[in-house]
C-alpha cells in the first residue's frame, strides 16, 4: 500500500477506565518507561586556573611531605575530650618539626640571601606581647596622625601576659622574670596614663586646633 494511502490508526494503551477498573480490551505488553537522564551539568573549572600557582606540585610534597590525616594523633572517646598520651604528643611534635624544616629549606631555597628567622624564644613571646599592648594603646602613631587607642585590646593583652608569668612563675630564670615584670609594669602605667588622659578630655573638652587632624587620642572600642 502506498505511503500516503495508510490508515491512520489510534491506539487506546490506557490499562484503566475512568471508573479505575481494569480495562478487559487493554494492551496486554508491559509499558515502557521512558529512562530520566539526569541534565548534564557544565564541567567547573579547576581551581589550579582560577588561583595562580605559587608552588608546583613536586615543590609542595616536598614542603608538607607526605600527607598525614588529621585524625592521626586522636583516638575517638565515647565519654568526651581528653587529653592527649604522651606518645600523641610526641608523634604531633616530630610531625610539625619536621614539616616545619621543609617549610624553611623550601623558603630560603626560593629567597637566596634572606636570613633565617630566631627560633622562638621566652624574651621573644613576651616582646611580642609587649609591642601588641603598645600599639593598641596608640604607639608607633606616625607624627601629625590622631592616636587610635584599643582599650579592650589593650587590656587583653595585658592580661594575656600576666597568665604567662602566672603560670612561668616557677621556672623563670632571674632574667626573663626581670623582663616580664618590666614589661608589665611599664604597660601597666601606659594603660593608666591613657585612661586618665581620656577622661580629663571627655571632662574638659577642647576643639582641635586649627590645621591638626584632632585632639588627643581617639578609642577605637
Amino acid at each position: 500500500m502506498p505511503e500516503q494511502n495508510k490508515p491512520f490508526v489510534i491506539t487506546d494503551r490506557r490499562k484503566f477506565t475512568l471508573d479505575g477498573e481494569p480495562r478487559l480490551d487493554a494492551d496486554p505488553s508491559p509499558e515502557k518507561v521512558r529512562p530520566i537522564v539526569p541534565p548534564v551539568e557544565a564541567p567547573i573549572e579547576s581551581s589550579a586556573r582560577l588561583v595562580p600557582e605559587l608552588v608546583s606540585s613536586q615543590a609542595s610534597e616536598a614542603v608538607t611531605g607526605p600527607e598525614t590525616p588529621p585524625d592521626a594523633f586522636v583516638q575517638e572517646d565515647p565519654t568526651g575530650p581528653h587529653a592527649p598520651t604522651a606518645e600523641q604528643m610526641e608523634q604531633s611534635r616530630l610531625a610539625f618539626d619536621a614539616t616545619a624544616e621543609r617549610l624553611d629549606i623550601a623558603i630560603r631555597s626560593a629567597n637566596p640571601g634572606m636570613e633565617q628567622l630566631p627560633k622562638m624564644s621566652f624574651e621573644r613571646l613576651v616582646q611580642s606581647v609587649y609591642m601588641t599592648a603598645i600599639m593598641q594603646l596608640g604607639g608607633n602613631t606616625p607624627e601629625g596622625q590622631k592616636p587610635q587607642v584599643d582599650l579592650l585590646g589593650a587590656k587583653q593583652s595585658i592580661d594575656m601576659l600576666t597568665v604567662i608569668a602566672d603560670k612561668t612563675a616557677a621556672s623563670l630564670t632571674l632574667d626573663e622574670r626581670q623582663l616580664i615584670d618590666s614589661a608589665l609594669f611599664e604597660l601597666r602605667l601606659a594603660f593608666l596614663d591613657i585612661t586618665q588622659a581620656l577622661a580629663r578630655t571627655a571632662q574638659k573638652p577642647q576643639p582641635p586646633a586649627p590645621g591638626t587632624p584632632g585632639f588627643g587620642p581617639s578609642i577605637v572600642r
